[in-house]
């Protein structure tokens, strides 16, 4: 948390960060404990992040709600951000199967992008949860997490970087084949995991 996020969110901030470094412990501890061989562990890495000041305040004016903390934490379902990237898509489900099992949180929202993708290719599995936690407004801190692949994580990386470039002329031609390359990824994910199962299946024969 920098110093413009503590100066917001003043006697929540260490609160706030309590509450992911709990999450991430706690996530770990869930997807670590699947298996005892590394190679079994169903994701790659995970990251994280508190959502700017900037970005609050646009989403609270967005959203036609008062610009300050109390409001933010009350209304706001992404203060935190977790992402997941895991190896298959077979492994995004179940880690979804793991986090409604769970008691800590409360599942909010599920958007799955991975069946439903946007318009431009972007795919991933959106996770509203809220996490409790004593001395803060309403039902505790809104939490985003996103789950996805190696080949989905890639696909919006690049997308992003792209889409930030300034004086872009033929934004049709690219929009088009961003959207083809986030096709393309998606076959070699499907095909990925076709061959993960087929694996799994002979290793029990």
């Amino acid at each position: 948390m920098n110093e413009e996020q503590r100066s917001y969110f003043d006697k929540y901030s260490v609160q706030i960060e309590q509450v992911l470094d709990r999450l991430l412990m706690q996530l770990r501890e869930m997807l670590e404990g699947i298996s005892s061989d590394p190679e079994q562990v169903p994701f790659e890495h995970l990251i994280c992040r508190i959502k700017s000041v900037e970005s609050i305040r646009e989403k609270l004016a967005h959203k036609g709600l008062p610009d300050d903390v109390d409001s933010a934490i009350c209304h706001l379902n992404d203060i935190v951000g977790i992402r997941v990237v895991t190896h298959f898509i077979g492994d995004i489900y179940s880690i979804l199967d793991m986090i409604y099992d769970n008691e800590d949180w409360n599942v909010i929202q599920v958007k799955d992008y991975i069946a439903s993708p946007k318009e431009n290719g972007y795919r991933s599995l959106h996770v509203i949860l809220r996490v409790p936690f004593e001395g803060m407004p309403g039902e505790g801190m809104g939490v985003e997490l996103q789950l996805r692949t190696i080949a989905m994580d890639c696909w919006a990386a690049l997308e992003h970087k792209i889409r930030y470039k300034k004086h872009i002329t033929e934004t049709a031609i690219i929009s088009e084949e961003l959207k083809r390359c986030a096709d393309e990824m998606a076959s070699t994910d499907l095909t990925m995991q076709t061959i993960r199962d087929v694996l799994k299946e002979s290793e029990l024969l």
